[in-house]
């Protein structure tokens, strides 16, 4: 073997995988990850967990600690696991590096007594779209009615202590949520029923609460980790950096930093880096890397110490100039010696990838990173709506400015997520009749704007509805004229469909429908009114006809429906009118039909 293959076999280290936490609010999530941090404290490994900037890392020792002997450190070469510390689907899409989710691996986490919720759906959505391997994390078994803690014990133990109603209770919430799976076209089992874990998703009952399940879902991750993900978490120890945005921020002392996750080779403090921007790449040299302080030393004044330099994988802060423009979710890259436009380039090509598919006309759409605009803009495709601007960032006036311009009323929005709206942007979309909406869980944003949608649709339909004539056949009743002519008023009964006032009238005589006079007035007992529905009987006041000439007593009569307002009725309004108006309206065409079958086609 050459030295130079020595070398390299000792540059490339296996690095940390990253594990994300998803799951429907309140189902446990923070909780969850205070659990491990503390557990790990309690295990009295309180100085090897390490607080990263949006990350905690737990080494393998912590994690064979708090696992007992369901695991074995001498089976394990990965380093241990770093949790991205901002838990939910929002940072999980926010976070991604090429191709992808920046996690390696995720846990979802379902409250066993609530089981999947909307947000549920919505992180399985993102983790199936994004392919990342994951575990279903079944929070709260000490919720059971009759459960009996057992503080940290292994999950197997802890229910064979368990009394059988209560094992019998959990079991069947838990078969819910393999259910619940499977009908997302997932094949899921208890993990330790689980073989293959690339074909099953491996459920964990857990408590946040009392630790118990925790050592098995360590002893998971860290098992799936290895066997399925070694490879890909072998990186070039001393290669330039590549790393995602998580947050871009002001930090005392330091003007604008970028929280920030490595997940490939190292940064140093003396390195060039490429960030991505809202107006393009931005290039800019790196003034100090921080990291928080040690736990007992967060009493000193500055929070944060000076590192020269950051492996993957890890969190970070980094201080630069010119990072007002930083985008959450967007990629970083070290330069170090590597051609510097090449590096833009490739940033350039990154943020391309993220690019949405905008149109002509459309809402306006504006989200705090790039991962949750991503997200955001398939959904709505895939809701078949039309995005006219899609950008990081908060809703300025120029946004209102777009939206106005919109042709369709549904147009004229904004749908920002997890953003601030400013003050004169807000006034001016009061002032121009833009509407906001205004969210931080997407689902529910877009659900809103589709009630606004629907609200326009019906109110526009209600609009046409009110200036269409609609269909009805009445009959002049025996003995019941009142006045022969001028106007002729006689008793009528309403046969089918809904008769009103100021309508034309015909009379059929076999294919011609002549128009025989307007029906100017409704009453009934002596009160005028609007409208009269099927079976109703009252006095019509009728312009143009005589009785006894141009209508005779027990004459079927028609209002004198428009061509054109009858192919609306037929092809547009057929839901939003009665049954009996469609039964008077499918009459009257076939009359019309007979003569010209394309009439009102």
């Amino acid at each position: 073997m050459s030295d130079t293959d020595a070398t390299t076999e000792t540059d490339h280290t296996l690095r940390t995988p990253i594990v994300a936490v998803l799951g429907h609010v309140d189902h446990g999530k923070t909780s969850l990850l205070d659990r491990i941090r503390g557990s790990a404290v309690t295990a009295g490994e309180s100085g090897a967990i390490t607080q990263h900037i949006g990350a905690t890392a737990v080494p393998l020792s912590v994690i064979s600690e708090i696992a007992g002997e369901l695991v074995d450190p001498t089976d394990f070469d990965l380093p241990g696991l770093l949790f991205i510390d901002t838990p939910g689907h929002h940072s999980f899409s926010t976070l991604r590096s090429r191709g992808g989710a920046l996690a390696d691996i995720a846990i979802l986490v379902v409250d066993v007594n609530d089981g999947f919720q909307p947000q549920t759906l919505e992180a399985i959505d993102i983790l199936k779209r994004t392919q990342t391997p994951f575990i279903v994390a079944a929070n709260k078994i000490d919720t059971v009615p009759g459960w009996n803690p057992n503080e940290n014990q292994p999950v197997q133990a802890t229910m064979d202590a368990q009394s059988d109603r209560v094992t019998s209770d959990l079991n069947e919430k838990l078969y819910e949520i393999i259910g619940e799976l499977s009908d997302n076209g997932f094949s899921a089992d208890m993990y330790w029923r689980v073989q293959d874990f690339q074909a099953n998703i491996g459920v964990v009952p857990v408590s946040a609460e009392t630790g118990e399940g925790v050592p098995d879902l360590l002893t998971v991750m860290m098992g799936l980790s290895q066997r399925y993900m070694k490879e890909e978490m072998e990186i070039d120890a001393s290669g330039p950096g590549v790393g995602t945005v998580l947050e871009v921020k002001d930090t005392r002392g330091f003007g604008t930093t970028l929280d920030a996750i490595v997940y490939d080779g190292t940064i140093r403090a003396d390195d060039t880096i490429v960030v991505g921007g809202l107006q393009g790449p931005i290039v800019t040299d790196v003034r100090a890397l921080l990291r928080p302080r040690p736990l007992e030393e967060i009493r000193t004044e500055q929070e944060f110490e000076q590192v020269d330099e950051v492996a993957a994988a890890d969190g970070v802060k980094i201080a630069a100039p010119d990072l007002d423009d930083a985008m959450a979710g967007a990629p970083i890259r070290v330069i170090r010696d590597r051609d510097r436009d090449e590096v833009v380039a490739e940033v350039q090509e990154e943020l391309a990838e993220i690019a949405v598919t905008t149109e002509d006309e459309g809402v306006v759409v504006k989200a705090d990173t790039l991962g949750s605009l991503e997200a955001i803009s398939s959904t709505l495709e895939e809701e078949e709506i039309p995005i006219m601007r899609a950008e990081v960032g908060a809703v300025a006036p120029r946004d209102v400015r777009v939206a106005e311009t919109a042709n369709e009323p549904t147009h004229e929005a904004i749908l920002a997520f997890s953003v601030e709206v400013l003050d004169d942007a807000r006034d001016l979309a009061e002032q121009e009749d833009v509407k906001l909406f205004e969210d931080d869980v997407i689902y529910q944003l877009i659900e809103r704007y589709d009630d606004h949608v629907t609200g326009i649709e019906e109110a526009q339909q209600e609009q046409i509805l009110e200036n269409i004539t609609r269909p009805a056949k009445f009959r002049v009743l025996d003995d019941h004229t009142f006045r022969q002519s001028d106007p002729a008023v006689v008793g009528v009964e309403v046969l089918s469909g809904e008769l009103r006032r100021n309508v034309n009238v015909v009379k059929w005589e076999g294919n011609e429908a002549t128009r025989v006079g307007r029906l100017k007035s409704l009453q009934d007992e002596g009160e005028e009114v609007d409208a009269a529905r099927t079976g109703e009987r009252l006095a019509a006041s009728i312009d143009g006809p005589t009785v006894g000439r141009q209508i005779e007593e027990g004459d079927d009569l028609w209002v004198e429906i428009p061509e054109k307002h009858a192919k609306i009725l037929e092809q547009e309004l057929a839901e939003d009118i009665s049954v009996d108006e469609r039964e008077a309206l499918s009459m009257y065409l076939e009359k019309h039909r007979n003569r010209d079958p394309f009439w009102g086609k």
